[in-house]
């Protein structure tokens, strides 16, 4: 039976621990994230599809626990088109230099 995919790394990283260094970890991270055991135990349990998420914060300090560059500790990318691809072009027959100027 397989069992269902999880959203972050975080039992593949444990995983690949010795037994002592798994017990202690399991121990150290909560306290260094700042969140209960159980809390912890959910975050490792999060499936991929999911609703439920960690704080952008907390993933960045596992990341840095793990030694993972930023957005490696998520098992999948979500593909999203860079925003200037997604800009419509102006059909309006407004030229660039015309009077549709964005003023901050």
């Amino acid at each position: 039976m397989t069992e269902d995919p999880k959203k972050y790394k975080i039992n593949d990283y444990l995983n690949r621990l010795s037994v002592k260094e798994y017990r202690q970890a399991v121990k150290i991270i909560p306290k260094i994230l700042g969140v209960s055991l159980n809390t912890f135990h959910n975050y490792r349990n999060i499936l991929w599809n999911s609703a439920q998420d960690i704080p952008y914060e907390k993933v960045v300090m596992f990341e840095q626990l793990f030694e993972m560059g930023p957005g490696e500790l998520i098992n999948n990318i979500t593909p999203v088109k860079k925003l200037k691809d997604l800009f419509q072009p102006e059909t309006r027959g407004v030229s660039e230099a015309g009077s549709m100027k964005h003023t901050a």
